[in-house]
């Protein structure tokens, strides 16, 4: 049998690295949605980095600007932060440390996005992964699921789990690849109990914020996640030790000897 078509691509933007893993023909109108799709993502740092003062939001945290002043897709974030906050019960929190950072939102949104762009252009079978939130549509071969390893917040070079399915989305909140940066919108101070949370579900966009809303639940985390519908999650915590709900070793690829 032919070896299967593939198109892939790598690129730095908004403090990261993505990939974007395209399995099928490289027809020119794929092409042009993986060019759309990559200026997509820089025009999304441009507009929401917290570390570039000219940005759109750091000008309206700092009160220069209004929302109705902003592009159409500063709104656009804030109401899916709104959103959110609603569905974690308010542990995401987009005012975290008292100021104005969406970051925990734009990633998933944005990868979410680029992958829709792929997908409209005929690529659909194909994976963008940024940071480790990954959004994979249809199959990585016929027959073939997708497959996402999940890196060990606590050993180095190590997998905690894998992660398997179709149109899939997994998303990891943790202190591996920043730190403690997520802060519990209670106390204002970095959450504490988890070392990791992954998310499994459909769409990256709810999947990595609800991430990092349970990830700042800390403790509370697993009576938390139980509470929200249509994700499933495996956790680390601080002393290694791992938790995971009821639904999630369904999306563990089964091996066989």
């Amino acid at each position: 049998m032919p070896e299967q078509e593939r198109l892939r691509h790598v690129e730095h933007a908004m403090g990261t690295v993505f990939s974007f893993d395209v399995r099928g023909p490289a027809t020119p109108a794929v092409r042009g949605a993986l060019a759309e799709a990559v200026a997509w993502l820089h025009q999304v740092d441009a507009l929401f980095s917290t570390y570039r003062p000219e940005s759109q939001i750091s000008r309206l945290d700092r009160g220069e600007l209004t929302v109705a002043e902003c592009d159409p897709d500063v709104a656009t974030v804030l109401e899916l932060c709104r959103s959110a906050a609603r569905l974690s019960g308010g542990w995401f929190d987009a005012r975290a440390g008292g100021r104005l950072d969406p970051s925990a939102m734009v990633k998933g949104w944005a990868i979410e996005r680029a992958s829709q762009m792929l997908y409209d252009a005929g690529a659909r079978d194909h994976s963008v992964n940024g940071g480790g939130d990954v959004q994979c549509r249809g199959e990585a071969a016929p027959g073939t699921p997708w497959r996402v390893g999940v890196a060990h917040p606590l050993r180095r070079g190590e997998l905690a789990t894998v992660v398997s399915g179709r149109d899939v989305a997994v998303a990891t909140s943790g202190t591996a690849e920043r730190g403690h940066h997520i802060l519990d919108p209670r106390t204002g101070r970095p959450a504490a109990g988890l070392a990791s949370v992954t998310l499994v579900g459909r769409h990256l966009t709810e999947v990595d914020a609800l991430a990092t809303a349970v990830f700042a639940m800390g403790e509370e985390a697993r009576t938390g996640v139980g509470r929200m519908t249509g994700v499933e999650a495996f956790a680390v915590t601080a002393e290694a030790a791992t938790w995971w709900t009821p639904g999630f070793p369904a999306h563990v690829p089964v091996v066989t000897v």
